[in-house]
């Protein structure tokens, strides 16, 4: 009975998120509020009771009840427990309640709040969430349903919610388990993360229908949204970071981004919502780019949901692509009904969405953060083509053409340059009005000290004009940026009469938005110098070496010892592990084990040896053994220079945009403390 019973309480959920739908629209239209409150409470209702459904999941999962197909797809009796957990996320119908049971959080959490400003938007963000909600416990109550169980029905295994007649129930006695690639630590929150960043952007897309539906089309929805805005930014850039980390540590391709299909999937609702933040100061500011916004954020959530379909689909191949079912259709459906009914709301409303000013000035900084979003819609572009035209040639030839690597980072990579040149000039940019002159006067320092440094690494690190160029733009942004950090401080040190640290610890403090995006600025130019080091100075080799032969590629020396293999029955794989001695010259450094995993199941995994310093990563990945000898193994190997900027950017980024998105001190709160803390220094009457 515990199946049915989480599947009843999925259904019920379904049934609690059509009320809210039904009530919300009653309650807006006949203006009742006891309507719009009901509608309100029963999408608070949502949460508990998907976390009770998710909750007997997890119980199933956990307590190896194999009789039940979603169980015995992902997990085995010799997975650890907190395998077993994330398990929930590991599959096509488990990952489709997690998605709802996530939004159903967000979306209770956004109703929880004070509506009394806004509350013609109430409804409408209900309606919003609530259709979405809807449609996704559609697929798992009707297409995807975690909790159907196994049936001998004549003879045969069939899978049933409820029993077929004159069956019995069947029961595996161990599952097949989950994918190996799953199991590294970073699949445990990488998904997660990524649904996260999905789910988030709901609500900003939610609040800009009703200020479409309500015809309150001020910048007010923008406000309410931005921090949802920042975390789901946070949230997707996090999961995006981690799958390149899972990538580069479990695929053994030497490297952490291989433009794949589901990769791009994720990557485009970046580049929108990446625009999105950028254009939304505009509007704050000077009044502007209203439209724009309305389709930034319309293009956001429908990628939101084209990037799940892609997932979850199986309609195109992929490493990251583990499930796939017949609901493609019904993505695309809605995909396409949600898309159409947002634009005709958007045209409906467009006299109403006209600018309040006008951009007076091409290098002004509306102006170029106008052009920053036309650059990241360019790579937006590039990327959707790349991805869907594997399926239009399939359509229209009946063979399926994939796009490779060197299509994107050809046609990407000027766009991407000319992104970070704009990183460096739009800071110091004016808004309303910039010439030339005073940009010139503003950067000439720093594009000075740029030059200087691009000269000194032609001489001592490379003469790759390409690379160059790019070590200049790092060395440019960082400069300016850096320069904007100085110039506030010593302003508020000639100001406040403070040390350095404290005017910079409360000059950030009191501007979160500005210095946190400063710190994503200057955590991108890291990540770009691990970029330009894996992309244009990877060398590679691969070789078959005996017991005691060495080879050598870069500055290092290696020296293979020996391979040994052994049987672990508790985890169900065999592990086969080389070792590796490492030497610079004459001097050893370390041992390496790059490994091959072996399930039982059939399933391999490579683990890379890998030696890391800020230099380099030597990265050596175990191909082939000879298993009764021992004697001779061939190893793939690469030297990434400059990889380990790459993540070292990728904290600071995530923590800059924490940062940023970090909830302000209420002013209310802020004006008591002072003054009580004013009063408490005043001297009494005693004193």
């Amino acid at each position: 009975m515990i199946p049915e019973f989480g599947f009843g309480i999925a259904i019920l959920s379904f049934l609690v998120a059509i009320y809210s739908i039904v009530a919300a629209i009653y309650g807006a239209t006949k203006k009742s509020p006891s309507m719009v409150e009901s509608a309100r409470r029963g999408m608070l209702l949502t949460f508990p009771l998907l976390t009770l459904s998710a909750a007997v999941l997890i119980y199933l999962l956990v307590n190896n009840h194999f009789e039940v197909a979603f169980v015995y797809d992902v997990t085995s009796r010799s997975m650890p427990t907190y395998l077993k957990v994330t398990a929930w996320w590991g599959g096509q119908a488990g990952s489709l309640l997690f998605w709802s049971w996530l939004l159903s959080a967000f979306a209770s959490a956004v109703t929880l709040r004070k509506w009394d400003r806004d509350v013609e938007f109430l409804p409408w963000v209900v309606v919003i969430c609530s259709v979405t909600l809807v449609f996704f416990l559609g697929m798992v109550v009707f297409y995807e349903n975690p909790f159907t169980r196994y049936w001998l029905v004549n003879g045969n295994v069939e899978p049933h919610m409820f029993q077929p007649a004159l069956a019995t129930l069947f029961t595996p006695g161990d599952g097949n388990g989950l994918n190996p690639l799953l199991r590294h630590p970073g699949m445990i929150i990488h998904p997660p993360m990524l649904y996260l960043g999905f789910v988030s952007y709901v609500i900003p897309y939610a609040f800009a229908m009703a200020a479409l539906i309500t015809g309150r089309t001020d910048d007010r929805w923008i406000r309410l949204t931005r921090r949802w805005s920042l975390w789901a930014w946070l949230f997707l850039s996090a999961g995006l970071v981690l799958g390149g980390r899972w990538a580069y540590d479990v695929l053994g391709w030497g490297g952490y981004w291989g433009w794949d299909p589901v990769e791009i999937a994720a990557f485009m609702p970046w580049l929108t919502g990446t625009a999105f933040l950028h254009s939304v100061m505009i509007q704050e500011k000077r009044g502007l780019l209203k439209h724009w916004n309305m389709v930034l954020v319309i293009m956001t959530y429908e990628l939101v949901i084209f990037g799940t379909f892609l997932t979850r689909s199986g309609v195109l191949s992929s490493v990251h692509a583990f499930a796939n079912s017949p609901i493609g259709p019904l993505f695309m459906g809605y995909v396409s009904a949600t898309l159409i009914g947002s634009i005709a709301l958007v045209i409906y409303r467009w006299p109403t969405l006209r600018g309040e000013t006008e951009m007076k000035s091409m290098l002004s900084r509306e102006a170029l953060f106008l052009l920053n979003n036309l650059l990241f819609i360019s790579v937006l572009v590039i990327c959707f083509v790349g991805v869907i035209f594997p399926l239009v040639s399939e359509l229209l030839t009946g063979q399926k053409v994939t796009v490779g690597p060197p299509f994107y980072e050809r046609a990407t990579a000027p766009i991407f340059a000319s992104l970070m040149f704009l990183m460096g000039v739009a800071p110091l940019s004016a808004w309303g009005n910039s010439t030339v002159k005073t940009l010139g006067r503003a950067m000439w320092k720093s594009a000075v000290l740029a030059g200087i440094v691009t000269v000194a690494l032609f001489f001592t690190f490379t003469r790759n004009y390409i690379a160059l160029a790019g070590f200049f733009l790092v060395a440019l942004v960082l400069s300016v940026t850096l320069q904007e950090f100085w110039r506030g401080v010593r302003a508020r040190q000639r100001a406040q009469n403070e040390s350095f640290f404290t005017s910079l610890v409360r000059l950030m403090g009191r501007n979160r938005r500005r210095y946190g995006g400063y710190i994503i600025h200057i955590s991108m130019m890291l990540m770009a110098i691990g970029i330009l080091g894996i992309e244009l100075f990877q060398t590679e080799t691969q070789g078959t070496l005996a017991a005691g032969e060495s080879t050598k590629i870069a500055e290092y020396n290696l020296v293979f010892k020996d391979v040994a293999s052994w049987d672990n029955n508790d985890l169900e794989v065999n592990f086969t592990r080389a070792t590796i001695q490492v030497y610079k010259g004459d001097q050893y450094i370390i041992d390496l084990h790059p490994r091959k995993d072996m399930y039982f199941s059939g399933q391999p995994m490579s683990i890379p040896g890998v030696y890391s310093n800020l230099q380099d990563d030597l990265y050596i990945l175990l191909v082939d053994w000879q298993p009764i000898s021992s004697t001779a193994a061939t190893f793939k190997i690469f030297v990434n220079p400059l990889v380990n900027w790459l993540w070292l950017g990728s904290v600071l980024f995530l923590l800059g945009i924490i940062f940023t998105a970090w909830p302000d001190r209420d002013p209310a709160e802020e004006t008591s403390r002072r003054s009580v803390t004013r009063n408490a220094n005043q001297p009494s009457a005693a004193d």
